[in-house]
């Protein structure tokens, strides 16, 4: 039996690569009481509805700026995942305000939206952009976090728990740069903005089964980061298009070198399990312990030094590994 049977889900930003993934696997693994797709585009609410259906699928317009709005569409509901984000960095970068508006005060609505309807479980979807972040989306995700490992405090750990999930870059998702590089190998270049940059790696069906995992862990205030590969930008590339020329364009305004998801100011409280790390809260004034096991296992303290980096990494995928993802997520 599943923990998701018989609850009602809402999920924010549904209509979201993320979004469809979450939907499409629940509604297969579990037979939850109501599943709650809750955006702001009324067509891609149609477009979705044309590809995914159930009786116990539900389309909610609405957005994530209006409280009044997310507190009628979480009558009732047990379980939110919060995947809703203004995330294009340059968009950010020149509507500031927007970004703000949408990742900050939107993060704000879910929660006292989630409090006053008694919600059990509220999970966030965050990024490693949010660690030491250098471009306001990064920012306004960082400020996100910390709103929802804050909300604890105002249910004391009871009634409605908030945790949040932080992982890289999804293959194949909207925006992302594989449908960027597949439509510019028709030119025959591909441009690199530095040839030494790496990211985290991750498909949106591990994305998807990791939140839902998380949902059965979470204790409240934790931040989830699964173990995950890295990858060179250039291996990407030659993936892609084995026979085009990368034409080094040189590094974005608002874009690293590498990313960070655990950095080693946060070391000394976090713990690392056999496929994930936590990182659990300094100020938990709500009484939560992090020495009690979390699904049966017990975390271990990494050492003090510890930073969980792409170009650290441990754990690689080279040209043809890649190339078999990506054939998958074309299928």
């Amino acid at each position: 039996m599943s923990k998701l049977d018989d609850k009602a889900i809402l999920i924010t930003g549904g209509t979201g690569s993320f979004g469809k993934e979450f939907v499409k696997r629940i509604l297969s693994n579990s037979t939850p009481a109501r599943v709650i797709v809750y955006s702001r585009d009324e067509l891609k609410q149609y477009e979705m509805a044309q590809e995914v259906s159930h009786p116990n699928l539900r389309y909610f317009l609405g957005d994530v700026r209006d409280e009044t709005r997310l507190t009628t569409a979480l009558e009732g509901v047990d379980i939110v995942v919060h995947a809703a984000a203004m995330k294009q960095v340059p968009a950010s970068e020149y509507n500031p305000i927007e970004c703000i508006k949408t990742n900050v005060i939107g993060a704000e609505n879910i929660i006292n939206a989630s409090v006053a309807q008694r919600v059990g479980r509220v999970i966030a979807l965050s990024t490693d952009k949010a660690v030491n972040p250098i471009n306001l989306y990064g920012a306004t995700k960082l400020c996100s976090d910390k709103l929802f490992i804050a909300a604890n405090h105002l249910t004391h750990g009871s009634d409605t728990t908030f945790s949040v999930v932080r992982y890289g870059n999804v293959v194949g998702s909207r925006g992302s740069v594989i449908p960027f590089f597949l439509e510019r190998r028709k030119t025959g270049k591909l441009p690199i903005t530095n040839a030494r940059m790496t990211r985290f790696w991750i498909t949106l069906a591990e994305g998807a089964a990791f939140v839902e995992r998380c949902l059965g862990l979470m204790r409240g205030g934790e931040i989830f980061i699964p173990k995950i590969p890295s990858m060179k930008i250039t291996d990407l590339a030659t993936a892609i298009g084995p026979e085009c020329e990368q034409e080094i364009i040189g590094i974005r305004p608002g874009e690293k070198l590498h990313e960070i998801m655990i950095p080693s100011d946060e070391a000394r409280h976090t713990l690392e399990f056999d496929n994930y790390y936590l990182i659990y809260p300094d100020n938990a004034f709500w009484g939560y312990d992090h020495t009690a096991p979390y699904g049966g296992e017990t975390g271990k303290p990494v050492d003090e030094n510890f930073a969980y980096t792409s170009d650290g990494n441990t754990d690689w995928i080279g040209p043809d590994g890649l190339a078999r993802i990506i054939d998958k997520t074309q299928d």
